[in-house]
């Protein structure tokens, strides 16, 4: 039978793998160029009147 503290403990680990940690700061990543782009739109597409 698991310790109670166990669980808690392989959770941790498992959110320091780096598939995770990779995904998120990628989803960060893109999520910020996201609204980036989206408050400052790209130039070739809505040019300067």
């Amino acid at each position: 039978m698991q310790k109670p503290n166990d669980q808690k403990d392989n959770f941790l680990k498992y959110l320091s793998l780096a598939p995770v940690l990779a995904v998120v700061s990628v989803s960060v990543a893109f999520s910020t160029w996201a609204i980036f782009n989206y408050f400052l739109p790209d130039l070739l597409f809505h040019p300067m009147p």
